[in-house]
């Protein structure tokens, strides 16, 4: 195929494919599309080994890496927060409302030979940087050091100083949007790439479907391409959204269910039973509306009754720990934790029913873009 976005990275198709998991990342960079780590939960560290290890898998082929810089959450006035000054805007109704889930769900506390646990982490640790540029500058340092052809800002604008380093590093840089006055001023901060992502995508979503933000974004950015995002999982989806505009796709959620997904197990079996209403958009987890799948986890903070989510960063910094809790225990079926257990997905997984490698994900992904296309061009025909 040849797109403006096959041409600016090099790449066979325009699939970018968003993961946590640096296989998957791997897996379809070498299928011929483009992986992007995300990278909002990796410690230097971390990254670096992480970076190296897919460049050593990829060799020359182009990869990504994606960071998260709000513009706005608390404490961004003052470049985020300290772990102290976090746990000081947590209120005791709060703490005692999570508390009383892990307790009426009968979730363990974690192990003492858990990691966090022997570093002398508490509920909230590395939340008061992981949200700021704190955070993220040396995540970008580690990036730019490596290979990664694409540093993209997941949560609004990218700050200048970003755009400014990717752009000396001759790197190019790239932004979700969710609705076309942020695709504008975007362009205007100086991103290369735009991705229009639909309400029907997981994690972090705007209010606008897929079927209208990609015009409309295309329509207001002139000759930077778009990614279409929200709800693409499927070679006729993807041929929908170029349709609409858009010089490929950016797919994260369809990766979830793949052999090489880090997706932990209990996890992945619903979401391979789940269906494209079992999702829901809610701040239970970040402070800030993100679609993932429903459970007893989202029902609880949606209950009227009960506190609402606090604002980003300080609700990940109250639920980190009991995340981790329920992550841990959920893999006893019938327990609480296990009807607790959800993670960010979005309503793409009423298709995600088979484990299957993420390179053939890729492929099909391609054969039906191609089979849709012909049958347009044959009604076009007739």
């Amino acid at each position: 195929m040849k797109t403006a976005i096959t041409e600016m990275f090099g790449i066979d198709v325009p699939i970018l494919a968003f993961s946590h998991c640096r296989d998957v990342v791997a897996a379809v960079t070498r299928a011929g599309g483009m992986g992007v780590l995300g990278a909002v939960a990796h410690t230097p560290e971390q990254l670096e080994i992480d970076l190296a290890w897919i460049e050593a898998e990829v060799g020359e082929l182009p990869f990504g890496v994606d960071l998260i810089v709000p513009a706005r959450y608390a404490g961004s006035d003052d470049g985020g927060l300290t772990q102290d000054a976090v746990r000081q805007l947590i209120p005791p109704q709060h703490e005692a409302f999570l508390e009383d889930i892990l307790r009426r769900y009968e979730v363990p506390e974690l192990p003492d030979d858990d990691d966090r646990v022997r570093r002398g982490s508490g509920t909230g640790s590395g939340f008061a940087a992981m949200f700021s540029a704190q955070r993220a500058d040396p995540q970008l340092e580690i990036a730019l050091a490596h290979r990664s052809a694409l540093v993209v800002n997941a949560l609004g604008p990218p700050p200048p100083h970003m755009i400014e380093r990717v752009k000396e590093q001759g790197r190019l840089i790239g932004a979700l949007a969710g609705a076309a006055q942020h695709a504008e001023r975007h362009v205007n901060a100086g991103v290369d790439v735009i991705v229009a992502q639909g309400y029907e995508a997981g994690g972090h979503t705007g209010e606008i479907g897929s079927m209208v933000l990609i015009p409309e974004i295309v329509d207001a950015v002139g000759d930077i391409p778009v990614l279409g995002a929200g709800g693409i999982g499927r070679g006729r989806q993807m041929a929908a959204a170029m349709a609409l505009g858009a010089q490929g796709v950016w797919c994260g959620s369809v990766w979830l269910t793949t052999d090489e997904a880090e997706t932990q197990p209990v996890v992945k079996d619903k979401f391979l039973a789940a269906s494209s209403a079992d999702t829901v958009r809610s701040r239970s987890r970040t402070g800030k509306p993100a679609r993932q799948l429903k459970s007893a986890w989202t029902e609880e903070w949606e209950d009227p009754a009960t506190p609402m989510p606090l604002g980003m960063p300080v609700q990940p910094a109250l639920v980190d720990t009991a995340l981790r809790r329920i992550d841990r225990a959920a893999n006893r079926p019938g327990s609480g934790a296990e009807k607790l257990a959800n993670y960010f997905v979005g309503q793409i997984v009423g298709t995600m029913n088979e484990t299957k490698p993420a390179a053939r994900v890729v492929y099909e992904m391609i054969e039906e873009l191609i089979d849709a296309t012909q049958h347009l061009n044959a009604q076009l025909e007739g």
